[in-house]
């Protein structure tokens, strides 16, 4: 700027002395010349008129005209003068303070403009540099923030960013890289970050620097304080104005962190399927829609007899009896629990399972962790303890089941004994008997043969081992055929029993033979508490020998009650009652499994029972039921 300006300087002055002089340079040695010559012939023919020597007039004129050059001379160096002090003025002044203006711009003051008030080309170029200048800082300004925008992301971002040259040596870095690594000055990139005397085998920024193109890697290495660290790298070149390669920035995340909890999620998933594949019960992974089995576990195998690869991909409901699959689809949808369901493995064996249902969201979809328990044992054990409790119980009512037969047989006895003597009798009067008569004795027998029959047939009905098959029962009736059955020993023992059955309850869903077992082992122990409790009281203190049957509906509940007038349940063994072979009775009159079996009669037919004491005194057993309404709905 400041060459250009004097430039323009020396050529300006130039043309204005220029302009100014040589004319009137010129104007003046013309001027002289005309004068001296029009002077010397006037003079000489002024000589000649009036006769005077033209050699007087010659010397004048010489006089005239030295005069007159000197007069010329003193009006040039006048008017040159008068030149210099005007360009002084008119532009060496604007020039100069164009000239400081453009020195102040290289120290960077932009808004100082040069002070010229001219309206001329001076003044016009004086505005011109003073609003460049303005430019100029404005652009400056937006650099310098722009500047200071990028080192503040240079430094604060949270990644580690080098610069490298084609040596590796570290030409820059930011604060992370710093607070990291501490590198020494002239560090080298494989030494600040893996301690490595030369580069690595595998490095992207020198593959960067070969082809001039992006590059990314997972290196490993041990920061300043010994730890550990994983980055995930990725290079970029830096060229120069030719579109040369002279460095490459080299940007490394911290992965570490995801690195420690992928291997954390691996032990996790070591430690889950190691649970999931020794787990004993089978585990199946189900599509929420269409039960397709996705996974399941080892156990299955084991359980059912097939292959894993059979199993994935099927359905579950292939795992069910064809009567069962559409209860079993609407229930794994609806209910958490399924309890003792019938399934067939491979081979076409029957098993039975319990079976729990928890929803949850894998990254296919929605599915269904099912759980399946095989209780097929379990229950063959349960069948075997039941079965051995109704011998038992069978055996308790060994004498009134003996009198309850041999009221019928003499009965028949009787009548059978009649009908010979009759017919004997009329032999020997040779007679015909009389038909009536004969014909009530066998209408008796036929009487009392059924009644033996069905005191047999209930008694073979009730020591049978059957398989548990709920289906909709009513408890009033349950009740009654209990009563019926154990009627005879409560009578023996002068026993009575008051009932208060509600009437027209609904059906409850359960076992009828097993249900019957419950209310006699309730009966049995009602009896037997009645016994002791009169067997212990004072004479004139004897209490009643009354047991109390009644049903009720509560809450959409059939809810029934067996009460008795004994002494009640100790406060120390009632939360023991419901345990096997726990029993209060001595030695040899009683094995502990009554109420064992009758807790898990109950529990199996989704209903509830709970012992308590009477504030009259003796024992409450309280049984509750979900009415079937209540479960259909």
């Amino acid at each position: 700027m400041i060459r250009f300006i004097e430039f323009f300087k020396g050529r300006l002055a130039f043309k204005l002395f220029a302009i100014v002089s040589i004319p009137l340079f010129l104007g003046l040695v013309a001027w002289t010349a005309f004068t001296i010559l029009y002077s010397s012939q006037y003079i000489n023919a002024a000589a000649l008129a009036i006769g005077a020597d033209p050699a007087h007039a010659s010397e004048d004129l010489a006089s005239f005209t030295r005069n007159t050059i000197a007069f010329a001379a003193a009006i040039l160096l006048l008017t040159s003068g008068a030149i210099i002090l005007m360009i002084l003025k008119v532009v060496n002044r604007p020039v100069n303070a164009l000239m400081r203006a453009t020195r102040r711009f290289e120290r960077g003051n932009y808004l100082a403009g040069a002070d010229v008030s001219q309206n001329d080309e001076l003044g016009r170029l004086a505005v011109a540099v003073g609003r460049m200048g303005r430019e100029i800082y404005a652009k400056q300004r937006e650099l310098n923030r722009q500047r200071d925008e990028y080192q503040q992301l240079f430094e604060t971002v949270p990644c580690i960013i080098t610069v490298q040259d084609r040596r590796f040596r570290l030409i820059g870095y930011n604060r992370e890289f710093a607070r990291q690594f501490d590198p020494k000055s002239g560090d080298y990139c494989y030494h600040a970050y893996k301690g490595r005397s030369s580069k690595c085998p595998d490095c992207p920024v020198a593959r960067t620097f070969e082809d001039g193109r992006t590059h990314h890697s997972e290196e490993m290495g041990v920061d300043k304080d010994g730890t550990v660290r994983h980055w995930l790298v990725r290079t970029a070149p830096l060229t120069d104005d030719a579109g040369n390669v002279v460095a490459a920035m080299e940007m490394s995340l911290d992965i570490s962190g995801i690195r420690r909890l992928q291997r954390q999620l691996e032990q996790t998933e070591k430690i889950y399927f190691a649970i999931f594949n020794n787990i004993p019960n089978a585990v199946f992974v189900l599509d929420r829609n269409t039960l397709e089995i996705t996974d399941c576990n080892d156990a299955a195998h084991k359980i059912y007899g097939y292959d894993k690869n059979e199993l994935v991909g099927s359905n579950f409901l292939n795992l069910f009896c064809d009567d069962e699959k559409e209860r079993i689809k609407g229930l794994l949808t609806s209910v958490p629990i399924i309890n003792r369901v019938r399934q067939i493995a491979k081979d076409g064996r029957r098993l039975f399972a319990d079976i729990r249902i928890s929803p949850g969201k894998f990254p296919g979809g929605d599915v269904l962790l099912v759980t399946a328990s095989d209780i097929t044992a379990r229950l063959a054990a349960e069948q075997q303890l039941i079965h051995a409790g109704k011998m038992a119980t069978l055996g308790e009512m060994a004498t009134g089941v003996a009198h309850e037969l041999n009221q019928p047989l003499t009965v028949i006895k009787s009548a059978s004994s009649f009908i010979v003597r009759k017919i004997d009798k009329a032999g020997q009067e040779n007679t015909a008997p009389d038909m009536a008569i004969l014909a009530d004795m066998a209408g008796e027998i036929d009487t009392h043969v059924d009644r033996a029959t069905r005191i047999i047939n209930h008694m073979r009905e009730f020591g049978r081992k059957p398989d548990m098959a709920l289906s909709p029962v009513d408890l009033n009736h349950i009740m009654t055929r209990s009563y019926e059955f154990f009627r005879r020993q409560l009578e023996l023992r002068n026993i009575s029993v008051e009932w208060n059955l509600k009437d027209n309850l609904p059906p409850i869903l359960g076992d009828a033979g097993r249900l019957e077992q419950v209310f006699i082992n309730l009966l049995i122990n009602a009896r037997d508490a009645i016994d002791e409790n009169w067997a212990t009281a004072l004479p004139e203190e004897k209490p009643s020998r009354i047991i109390y049957l009644s049903t009720k509906l509560e809450n959409g509940r059939v809810i029934a009650q067996v009460a008795d007038t004994g002494k009640g349940i100790e406060p120390l063994v009632m939360d023991r009652l419901f345990e096997p072979f726990f029993t209060t009775k001595k030695v040899g009159e009683g094995t502990g499994l009554g109420l064992s079996i009758t807790y898990g009669i109950v529990t199996d037919c989704g209903g509830e029972i709970k012992a308590a004491n009477s504030p009259q005194g003796g024992a409450v057993f309280t049984l509750s039921f979900p009415a079937q309404k209540a479960i259909d709905s």
